[in-house]
């Protein structure tokens, strides 16, 4: 229990720290968020990738967590797309933004104490990271950024040297510098490696600046906004967050149980990492490639607020 809640008081207070800033500086919140979103995009968000893997036993975590990982993420985005489309009749660009939000879990900075202090491993957090940022994020950042080609404009697009060709966009989009930084820090753990200090050192002190800094960035696009507040998109926001943190996690433990016959500690591992909230990743990728984030935004903070009592449950139950 103290991991759970250690995990999700260190979440708040940063994004607080942002909220609080765009109430004392609310003419410079806006430069700060166009300032910052770039910067962990392709500076320190790949830093804390790499380091993470590369400081990861790999075979500890490929053989079962991963897949489960990869399965539970598939079935929960899967139904949380179905719904959409076609119970809610929603756009492709709108259910692509909330299906990532229904499956994209907070592995990062909640998983980590969590599994540590509730499991007594961090293979459980490692496996969704390695499944999320290798596999699930390439697959949604190329959506994303097939949807984003199609709301730019030919002028704009000529303006910034884009090409309107599919597959170089699907390319920048695989390679990315989060998953480029992720596969580098995986390669260098399969390989037993190891970088000099003078290059280690660096890399670790941007890789540590990654979460507050983009909890930060949250907190700051939280001011003036209200949880729910745009009608059109409640039920959205309503099925996003029921199906991240109720739906996933039976998923995930029907899948672990079930098919993996996974069972004790490894089980809790498995489930309570499906019952996180919603990564604030899936805000930064979609800011990043122009779709809206309302949705979003609103599913990270509503599941932010009621992870906490669905991971105690979770610990509760399985524990």
């Amino acid at each position: 229990m103290e991991g759970v809640l250690l995990g999700f008081g260190i979440v708040l207070s940063l994004i607080g720290v942002g909220f609080v800033a765009s109430i004392l500086l609310p003419t410079r919140t806006r430069a700060m968020q166009e300032g910052l979103t770039p910067v962990i995009f392709y500076i320190t968000n790949p830093a804390l990738m790499f380091i993470l893997l590369a400081e990861t036993e790999l075979a500890e975590v490929l053989t079962v967590y991963t897949p489960i990982a990869l399965v539970v993420a598939a079935i929960t985005s899967a139904i949380y797309a179905l719904l959409s489309r076609y119970a809610l009749k929603r756009q492709g660009a709108q259910t692509a933004v909330g299906a990532m939000a229904s499956c994209y879990c907070n592995a990062g900075n909640i998983g980590i104490p969590i599994a540590l202090y509730a499991v007594g491993t961090s293979a459980p957090v490692v496996s969704v990271l390695l499944a999320q940022l290798l596999v699930i994020a390439p697959v949604f950042l190329t959506i994303f950024a097939w949807y984003g080609r199609k709301s730019t404009t030919p002028e704009a697009a000529a303006s910034s040297g884009a090409s309107p060709s599919l597959a170089k966009t699907v390319l920048r989009s695989i390679a990315n510098p989060v998953t480029t930084g992720t596969a580098a820090g995986a390669i260098l753990s399969a390989t037993s490696l190891t970088l000099p200090d003078i290059v280690w050192t660096p890399l670790e002190m941007l890789g540590q600046a990654s979460i507050p800094l983009l909890l930060v960035a949250f907190g700051m696009s939280l001011r003036g906004q209200k949880p729910l507040g745009q009608r059109s998109l409640r039920a959205d926001v309503v099925l996003g967050s029921v199906i991240k943190l109720a739906v996933m996690p039976v998923i995930a433990w029907a899948v672990a149980h079930y098919v993996f016959r996974v069972e004790g500690p490894a089980l809790l591992g498995v489930v309570v990492m499906a019952a996180l909230p919603t990564a604030q990743n899936v805000f930064l990728f979609s800011a990043q490639f122009g779709l809206k984030v309302t949705l979003v935004r609103d599913v990270i903070l509503i599941s932010s607020l009621l992870a906490l009592p669905a991971s105690l449950l979770v610990a509760l139950l399985l524990g």
